[in-house]
Order: structure tokens, then sequence, then C-alpha cells
């Protein structure tokens, strides 16, 4: 009787054993694959070296220290962040758009843009090589032979997978900026700017860098294009950080006696630049940019008008959209700024608009 006893209680308890020996084989599984995937993300961090050497355009044509020089920034949002658009870090819910002509379509808008302004330098942002978030089209590529101007290009964004947001996931992501010219740029390098994330975050963020490009003059100096992109979601320190960094290099390129132009998508907004209000709560907001500059340099951007929109709603149809100024220039003293346009593409194609500038050599 009391073996029969034990064997029915052992029956009753055998139940509650089984679910609880399930549930914890579901979470030692998830936990397991969890470690698996962030060691996969750790071994395959982007690490950059500080400093390293790119391919340089393979342009030939001489600067003229006579004429205008023309440079142009536009952050393109990966050919994907056009007007039919919402982004997810914006306040949005998308992290690509719904087919891979939307990118085709995007990108031959874009090409015929620049095209058209007749720069001789062209700073591009969010350009995506082989990302699931822009269909892998290879950007780059096209925009070379779209635009028929050699480029350099530094990676600023690659991890082999971003597990965010759920359950549409950024994935594969592998991005950068470019300077496409046919001038004759004699050195290309990629410099790391300051990380202000750490381990895991780090494992799947921005590495983001200043692109140098070299353009000797007949004076014996240096024409020094620099391309930035900084940081963006950060709480504040990366931002001082990059921008302490970009400014030291700038002043000990100046004092060597080169010709500096630094141009770019600051993240930030410009000294005496219209800051437009917040239309939406919790909308992201712009910090303003360190006003000191080093002696001899000069802001370039139009105080006015805006040259960004707030992604967290489409458009095309939005009557209420959200502005800021965030693209520019910095240019050094030897340099004169004869004129600064924001060209009006109406964010048909990137949630930025380009903005071109004409210098003159002093």
């Amino acid at each position: 009787m009391e073996t029969e006893r034990k064997e029915k209680k052992a029956k009753k308890r055998s139940p509650l054993k089984t679910v609880l020996k399930t549930l914890f084989g579901i979470v030692l599984a998830v936990i397991v694959l969890l470690s698996a995937g962030l060691i996969a993300l750790s071994i395959g961090e982007y690490k950059p070296n500080d400093t390293e050497a790119v391919a340089a355009p393979a342009g030939t044509r001489a600067v003229d220290t006579g004429k205008p020089l023309t440079v142009v920034t536009y952050n393109i949002g990966y050919a994907a962040l056009g007007e039919d658009m919402d982004f997810i870090m914006d306040g949005g819910t998308k992290t690509r758009p719904d087919s891979a002509s939307v990118i085709e379509r995007n990108l031959k808008d874009i090409a015929d843009t620049v095209k058209g302004l007749g720069a001789d330098y062209l700073l591009i942002q969010e350009i995506d090589l082989n990302s699931r978030r822009s269909y892998n089209v290879d950007e780059l590529e096209y925009l070379k032979e779209a635009t028929g101007l050699p480029a350099s290009f530094a990676l600023n964004y690659s991890a082999p997978f971003v597990p965010y947001p759920f359950p549409d996931m950024l994935g594969r992501v592998n991005s950068g900026v470019a300077v496409f010219t046919d001038l004759n740029v004699k050195e290309s390098t990629r410099i790391q700017l300051p990380v202000p994330f750490s381990w895991p975050v780090s494992t799947i963020n921005l590495k983001r860098c200043m692109l140098v490009n070299r353009t000797p003059l007949d004076n014996g100096k240096e024409l020094v294009i620099i391309n930035v992109h900084l940081e963006a979601y950060d709480s504040g320190e990366g931002k001082i950080a990059q921008t302490k960094q970009l400014y030291e290099f700038m002043d000990a390129e100046a004092k060597k006696g080169n010709y500096v132009i630094v141009g770019g998508d600051f993240n930030q907004t410009f000294p005496g630049a219209k800051l437009f209000p917040a239309i939406y709560e919790g909308c992201w907001m712009p910090e303003v940019v360190e006003k000191e500059l080093p002696e001899g340099f000069s802001f370039a951007f139009d105080a006015e008008e805006p040259t960004c929109r707030l992604l967290n709603k489409p458009y095309k149809g939005n009557d209420d959209p959200m502005y800021y100024i965030l693209d520019g220039f910095i240019v050094s003293g030897n340099l004169r700024i004869e004129e600064l346009e924001v060209i009006d593409t109406a964010f048909v194609s990137s949630d930025h608009r380009p903005v071109k500038l004409t210098v003159s050599f002093n």
C-alpha cells in the first residue's frame, strides 16, 4: 500500500515537473543563444585603427587657385529615407523601404541632382554597401558610374548583424562616407573619431570618422577636404569629443599653411542658426556645435533654410514636418566664402538636402 501511495504521488507531481523542466530548457536555450550571438558580435565587431590609408580618387585635374572652388555636402540617407519613409529612431516604425526599387529610384534622383550642381568635390554621407536596409545595393559603385567621378570611401558603420528593432531588424550594415572628385587627390585617410558607446552596445553601433583628402596646390601647400558625419544618438559626450578632435586637426593643418574645408552632417546645429520648435513631444532636438573655432576659421551655413527633416512620419502628405539645420561647412581663413546655397530637393529622395559652398583662394 505504501508503495502504491508513493507511485500515485509521483504521478501527480510528474506533470508539474515536466512543465518546469520544459520552462528551464527554454530559458537555458534562450540564454545560450543570446550568449552565442553576443560572442559572435564581439568577435565580428568593426575595430578600425586610429588612422588608415584608403584608396584616393583617381582624378588628374589640378586645382586652379585663380578660380572659385565648389564643394557640395549631402547626406543621402542610404537612398532609403525619401519622402515616403519614416524611421524607427525618430519615432517612426520602419528601418527600410518596401522594395529595392525605391532605393534604385532614389539613387537615380540623387545622382541627377549632384551631377547638375557641377561641384569640384562631392562630400556624401550614409552610402551603403551590402546592407540589408538598402537591399544590398552597392550605392558607392552606382554613384561612381552615374556621376562619372572617382571617389575615396571610409566605413563608419559596419556590423554583421544589428538585432534591432524587432521584428524588422536592421541586420547586416556596411555604410560610410565618400568624397567624389576628378581633381588630383594625392592621399586619402580615414581618421577614427572617439566612440561614445561601450561594450556590448559598441558591437553594433557606429565607428564615426573623418575622411581626409589632400590635393596638392601650385604654391606648395595642400587643399585639405574633410568629410564628417558626427554622432547623432548619444547623450552629448560623443559629439563634444568628436568635435574637439576635429577642431584640433583643422587647427594643425591651418598652421602648416594648408587650406581646409570641413563639410558634412554635423548632427548639431550651428551658432546663430534658426532653431525650429519641437513640434512633436519627445522628438530629437540638436545641440549647438562648439562655437569657439580655431583661429581664422569660419562656419558656412544658411541660418534660415532647413537641411534635414524629422523622420517620425513620411514627408509626403505631412502638413506639419519638423526641420533642422545640421549640414554645412567650416572653412579656414585663407579661403574666402563667396556663396552658400541649400539646394531645394523637397526631401524627395533623402531626409537631407544638399548644401553647396563656393570659395576662392586668398
